[in-house]
């Protein structure tokens, strides 16, 4: 796998420590962390028919997946999400009238039930949405009315139009959920600052704050520092369009 990043598919990444344009603090424990460049990841891969050859396995700082350099054979470059098991000359390609090949990417109506799919396509044309996270893929479970049934990493089913596009595979690097950080520093140099419990407050700076010694939440329901329900507390909306398209919700 190689390390240097194709430069002109890439742009520095603006470090904001967790604050919205007003400069107040929108999510807490960010800030610092290591200098990274975005790249730019075709997650449309609307170049239909058109070949291309991996060029690289790349390291990408921002996902926990690897990204495969594309060269088409109009001399093109693109960063797609990495199969598992891609390697540097394997040949990719998008259309509707391809080999059901790993990396290769079709609509739904031309995949076969059953096979483990990633890169999904929410919207027709809109660009993959779903199952991209590192060793992750959905599966086909039938197909019917003009809707492919897909179970998704999650344990969620759904129902997706048949003309959404979807990547034939598996995302890279599947032991990703296994890395051991090791130390606190590693997690610094991530961006990410050190997390208080609300328990080892003062109760004018937390709701779960105060009492002598080691005491608990001391309430009936865990509270966020504002004062909401969290910890379990629902709040997905009861009427959203979606509903009807979820057959099963996840565990």
């Amino acid at each position: 796998m190689t390390s240097a990043s194709e430069k002109r598919l890439t742009f520095a990444k603006k470090q904001r420590s967790g604050r919205g344009a007003g400069g107040k603090v929108a999510v807490r424990h960010r800030g610092g962390g290591h200098k990274r460049r975005i790249r730019e990841i075709d997650f449309s891969q609307e170049k239909i028919g058109i070949p291309a050859i991996v060029r690289a396995i790349e390291y990408d700082p921002n996902r926990g997946a690897d990204v495969a350099l594309l060269v088409f054979i109009d001399g093109e470059k693109r960063y797609i999400l990495a199969a598992e098991g891609m390697k540097i000359g394997d040949k990719i390609i998008s259309g509707n009238e391809i080999d059901l090949e790993r990396g290769n990417r079709l609509p739904l109506e031309k995949i076969p039930v059953g096979m483990a799919i990633y890169n999904l396509e929410l919207t027709p044309g809109k660009g993959s949405q779903l199952v991209r996270g590192a060793g992750t893929s959905a599966t086909i479970i039938a197909k019917a009315e003009g809707f492919a049934q897909v179970k998704l990493p999650s344990g969620e089913m759904r129902k997706i139009p048949l003309g959404c596009y979807a990547t034939v595979g598996q995302v890279s690097h599947p032991e990703h959920k296994q890395r051991n950080l090791g130390k606190a520093g590693l997690k610094r140099r991530m961006g990410i600052r050190p997390t208080v419990r609300g328990v080892a407050m003062s109760p004018n700076a937390h709701p779960h704050g105060g009492g002598e010694g080691r005491s608990g939440i001391g309430m009936p329901s865990p509270k966020s520092p504002w004062g909401k329900p969290t910890l379990g507390k629902k709040t997905r909306k009861k009427h959203k369009y979606s509903d009807k398209l979820i057959m099963k919700r996840r565990k």
